[in-house]
């Protein structure tokens, strides 16, 4: 950012504040993530292998994932598709670019306070959850709860990165919203189906291809010792579990490249 550029960088990250979270929103969530996070932790009951530590930090980690994770989906779809498409629609990005800001400045806050706000309060309350309900475990496994939610939170971004793309191009965040809910649940729904052909068939290139666009797949197989339920269809080293979660952060990253560059060179109102 040049210098003397904080103060119009911060205007508009205050303005994207009040949009996306002024009140009661962020409270809502707020709860929603602390209920979902007490509500279904769970402890695995075996200690007996000699990675029993890892693996409890992962179970009791992927176990505080259902809910609270897709509130968090929640959350940052409705403001990238009402926070960022409504400035677009309302033509209140246009104000924006005549600040002395450039352009990539002005996506940089609208997206700090979509996800970059969101994020942080979903792990600041996970992590805080963690340390209360099982500090014996997750002190010394730290390493094996951030991979986890490195793995588990791949995939939203993903998505996110994808409805941030067509919000830009369309300028419509309705439509967005519409493709970025219809894509959530129709690769989750992919993704079981791909599963299940994968073990019917024996093909483990089937679960490869997966985990490179949802790496909680190849986590999740890593820390069950997969050999011990389906034969050893594929086993993967943790080598492997930290090349499918930088592949899936690589598609990520590609998405919100391509975002940038699309806003501060090809977007127009």
């Amino acid at each position: 950012m040049q210098k003397g550029k904080g103060k119009p960088f911060l205007e508009v990250f205050a303005s994207a504040l009040h949009e996306d979270y002024r009140f009661p929103i962020l409270e809502i969530f707020a709860f929603l993530y602390a209920l979902g996070t007490f509500v279904f932790a769970s402890f695995p009951l075996t200690t007996s292998t000699s990675v029993s530590g890892e693996f409890m930090a992962y179970g009791v980690t992927s176990s505080l994932l259902g809910m609270p994770l897709f509130v968090f989906i929640i959350l940052i779809f409705k403001n990238i598709a009402y926070g960022l498409g409504s400035d677009i629609e309302k033509g209140i990005i246009q104000t924006f670019f005549s600040y002395p800001l450039k352009r990539r400045w002005v996506l940089s806050a609208k997206l700090l306070s979509a996800l970059g706000v969101a994020l942080l309060l979903f792990l600041s309350i996970q992590i805080s959850a963690l340390y209360v309900l099982a500090p014996d475990v997750i002190a010394p496994n730290i390493g094996a709860v951030l991979l986890t939610y490195a793995a588990d939170l791949s995939y939203p971004l993903l998505i996110a990165g994808i409805m941030l793309l067509v919000t830009l191009v369309l300028r419509r965040g309705g439509l967005a919203l519409v493709l970025g809910i219809v894509l959530y649940f129709a690769l989750r729904i992919i993704s079981s189906l791909a599963m299940f052909v994968a073990f019917a068939i024996d093909s483990p290139s089937i679960l490869q291809i997966l985990s490179v666009i949802s790496p909680d797949v190849v986590l999740s197989m890593y820390y069950h010792s997969l050999g011990q339920f389906v034969g050893g269809l594929w086993i993967p080293t943790f080598s492997e579990v930290l090349l499918y979660v930088g592949a899936s952060y690589a598609i990520v990253a590609s998405l919100f490249f391509a975002a940038y560059l699309y806003f501060s060179r090809r977007f127009g109102l």
